[in-house]
């Protein structure tokens, strides 16, 4: 797709959470991002809701879908090729995330395997794939991390210790494309009003007090930021947490 086909907007992937029917996915923040970016990205709305990414795509201004299971990675090395980005990417978020709770007891191992394919596997995989295209346009990772991402607690070992990797992954991968030119951002929210958030504040037996968590759009103007910084920086981190509990 050239650039009179997109309005002059740089092309900018960000990529939707896969759910899946044991574990909820992060649709707010997703969705959000694609809001916030909207106005000056041509929009490759990542994910495997074909239907839901659609219906999205329709409501913004220039945007397609990439459908894929970013779990499945031979599938999405083929929709990756697929692509049309003869300028390359300015950038991709890797919102998508799923939330496992539990005790080491209590947990499988097949539990952990799905966790860390889910939240750092596959967000390095994709990434590897897109390292061409944002290497041509010099563009912009950012990975939408957590709190969980600093401090662990328990019932969320899994969890934390997969955010933990992704930080580990931002940090290494800053380093490495510092001679491409490819920045590489690292979002850390606190408690945001999501789906996600319903299903931790049930497995903490406590009460939602929306008034007191983030919401999705204040996140994705933060990842939004990061994005539109001027060339000559990086956020490298961004820790965001809500006024009310700090």
């Amino acid at each position: 797709m050239s650039d009179s086909e997109h309005d002059d907007r740089a092309p900018l992937s960000p990529f939707l959470p896969p759910c899946s029917p044991d574990h909820r996915c992060e649709p707010g923040i997703g969705r959000a991002v694609a809001q916030e970016l909207a106005a000056d990205h041509h929009l490759i709305l990542g994910g495997r809701d074909e239907e839901g990414l659609a219906a999205l795509a329709a409501e913004l201004p220039s945007a397609e879908v990439f459908v894929a299971e970013l779990t499945d990675y031979a599938a999405t090395a083929s929709a990756v090729a697929a692509l049309d980005l003869p300028g390359g990417l300015a950038g991709v978020v890797h919102s998508a995330g799923i939330l496992v709770n539990g005790s080491v007891e209590e947990l499988s191992a097949a539990d952990w395997e799905q966790n860390f394919a889910v939240n750092v596997t596959a967000v390095s995989e994709l990434t590897r794939l897109l390292l061409p295209a944002l290497r041509e346009a010099r563009g912009t990772v950012v990975a939408v991390n957590s709190g969980s991402g600093y401090n662990a607690k328990g019932e969320r070992g899994a969890y934390s210790a997969s955010k933990f990797a992704l930080r580990a992954w931002t940090d290494a991968l800053r380093q490495e494309e510092l001679g491409h030119g490819v920045r590489v951002s690292s979002v850390h929210p606190g408690r945001v009003d999501t789906d996600m958030q319903h299903e931790l504040r049930a497995a903490e037996d406590g009460a939602y007090e929306t008034e007191r968590y983030l919401r999705p759009a204040t996140v994705a103007a933060a990842i939004g930021f990061a994005l539109r910084v001027p060339q000559d920086a990086v956020i490298a981190t961004i820790d965001l947490r809500p006024r009310e509990i700090g």
